[in-house]
């Protein structure tokens, strides 16, 4: 499966359009990049039996409040608003509602197994049921490759990529060190079914990356923070994820 052109064209706004009262991964984020024309970035966790829109673990840093966005319930959920604003944490249904594929999303499932492994839970099938029959450009991607190889044989007519980087151990601690070697290395690339990668902008020299652009998959890249680094990333990367500054269209 080929990543449509749409991702290769109008840049991605990380999380969404968001501001200072417009929180990351909220519906207003949504709306604003797609006024704006860009594509959208969103991440995916589990709360209950649900799949929302949702970056963090835990719910302190984006509701203020204690406690794991998974354990949450949907009556729980309900009552959640992100940064101290009146905006709740969308599902993935609503996000997909809204946006109704006027622009490409790009859909980050967020590891469950912490240590980038096999225990991947059902995540995956939640957004591949949210996604059956949605009309609009939309790829998915993990830096967990067993969770891209597993939504990719349930889901075969979605693009699917790697979400990668160095893996450096301060950033990376739960994970064995054996692990993040082999991660940093893009070595289930073919494995897992990709058909693109988005790559830290801090290591876009990596030889693997030059040998998969050589083959002519697809290189974006993350998470470009102004016109000089976006400059710079797209010297490598075909298209950027973005935020903190109006991406050139």
């Amino acid at each position: 499966m080929r990543l449509p052109d749409a991702f290769l064209t109008a840049p991605i706004a990380h999380r969404g359009l968001h501001r200072p009262g417009v929180p990351e991964n909220s519906l207003a984020a949504a709306q604003a990049a797609i006024d704006a024309g860009y594509g959208i970035e969103l991440d995916i966790q589990p709360a209950g039996d649900q799949a929302v829109v949702f970056h963090d673990y835990d719910l302190r840093r984006l509701t203020g409040t204690e406690g794991f966005i998974a354990a949450l319930e949907p009556a729980a959920l309900a009552g959640r608003r992100l940064l101290g604003t009146d905006h709740p944490i969308p599902t993935l249904q609503q996000f997909l509602d809204l946006v109704g594929g006027r622009v490409p999303l790009l859909v980050e499932i967020k590891d469950q197994d912490m240590r980038l492994g096999p225990r991947i839970g059902d995540l995956h099938r939640r957004v591949a049921d949210a996604l059956r029959g949605y009309d609009g450009p939309v790829a998915v991607m993990s830096f967990n490759p067993h969770v891209v190889e597993a939504f990719h044989r349930i889901a075969p007519d979605i693009p699917v990529g790697l979400t990668t980087c160095s893996f450096p151990e301060k950033d990376w601690s739960a994970v064995p060190p054996e692990r993040r070697s082999h991660l940093a290395a893009i070595a289930d690339f073919d494995r897992s079914g990709a058909c693109f990668v988005s790559h830290d902008k801090n290591d876009l020299k990596h030889p693997r990356i030059d040998a998969l652009k050589a083959q002519g998959v697809p290189i974006l890249c993350w998470t470009v923070r102004s016109p000089d680094e976006e400059i710079s990333a797209r010297r490598v990367a075909d298209n950027i994820t973005f935020e903190a500054y109006r991406a050139a269209s």
